[in-house]
């Protein structure tokens, strides 16, 4: 099953279902009316086989809905956390000149307020004079978890969807500890259009999926999670360890690779079988050539 949220009315964005090759207005479907929250959907597999039911017998008296993904709302449910996985790739750690990590991935928890919707312009910011998109393929939690063992990932991983994450990169390049500052300005992340639930995908599948980075129509960085140094297990494991992790976190699984924007470039987040994400890119026309950061002091921490 496919799940977005594209379906734009008087009171904001509503969630759409594809299945059988069409997609219906949640608010259409008998049961669901009062659904707004993507997690809600999927917290079982006994919850989508039940909207698949309801879908099926109501079937005829459904219209078809016509769903926008180019402008498409995040598919993040307000208020839930976005975990990042950093230098994932061999690529990506060569190209911020990193070793990657050994005993874990990188790791950062970003704002919610940094996520735009599909087709939503990038802000350049006026602290950084360097900042970075990177694809990613992105893990959406179903069910309240804590301690998962990798053997288990799949049985608390609602489905996948695509990311786009953008970094000041100079920032982090002067100092690793600012990574969560330098992901956390406002436009930094994109989520979306679809969540194609687990059930679509073998293990096979999954690992065969390509994630391209595209800049203005050219693939800057593509791989798949074969290419991955810790894979989508590993990291289920990683993330819930010691914390519990709330049905809608997301999981960004990490990048084959960056590019750096200017203002007029087109950027894509493309996850073959999955979605594309598309955002043009502006500055911060404010103080379009001023960098300004945060005064610095030298307490430790």
């Amino acid at each position: 099953m496919r799940i977005a949220k594209s379906i734009h009315s008087a009171s904001g964005p509503g969630i759409c279902v594809g299945h059988a090759g069409q997609w219906f207005a949640l608010s259409d479907i008998k049961g669901y009316q009062d659904v707004t929250r993507i997690s809600e959907l999927v917290r079982d597999d006994a919850d989508l086989r039940s909207l698949t039911e309801s879908i099926e017998r109501q079937a005829a008296e459904l219209a078809p809905a016509r769903p926008d993904f180019e402008h498409a709302a995040t598919i993040v449910d307000p208020g839930s956390d976005i975990w990042g996985a950093g230098l994932n790739y061999r690529r990506h750690s060569e190209d911020l000149e990193s070793e990657q990590p050994r005993s874990g991935p990188g790791s950062y928890l970003r704002p919610a307020n940094c996520l735009i919707d599909n087709g939503g312009y990038i802000e350049l910011p006026r602290q950084s004079g360097r900042v970075t998109a990177e694809a990613e393929l992105g893990l959406v939690i179903k069910t309240r978890c804590k301690n998962v063992d990798r053997s288990e990932w799949r049985s608390v991983v609602a489905g996948v969807t695509a990311v786009l994450d953008m970094t000041a990169e100079d920032v982090i390049r002067e100092n690793p500890r600012h990574i969560p500052w330098a992901k956390g300005f406002d436009t930094f992340c994109s989520v979306g259009p679809v969540l194609v639930t687990l059930d679509e995908f073998s293990d096979a599948d999954l690992a065969s999926l390509r994630i391209a980075t595209v800049r203005n129509d050219e693939t800057v960085a593509a791989a798949t999670p074969a290419d991955m140094k810790f894979g989508l297990d590993r990291l289920v494991e990683y993330f819930s360890a010691g914390r519990t992790l709330e049905p809608g976190t997301v999981i960004c699984t990490g990048t084959p690779g960056a590019v750096p924007l200017g203002a007029g470039d087109t950027v894509r987040a493309v996850v073959e079988h999955v979605g594309t994400l598309t955002h043009p890119v502006r500055k911060d026309e404010a103080h379009p050539q001023e960098i300004q950061r945060p005064a610095t002091h030298s307490e430790g921490g």
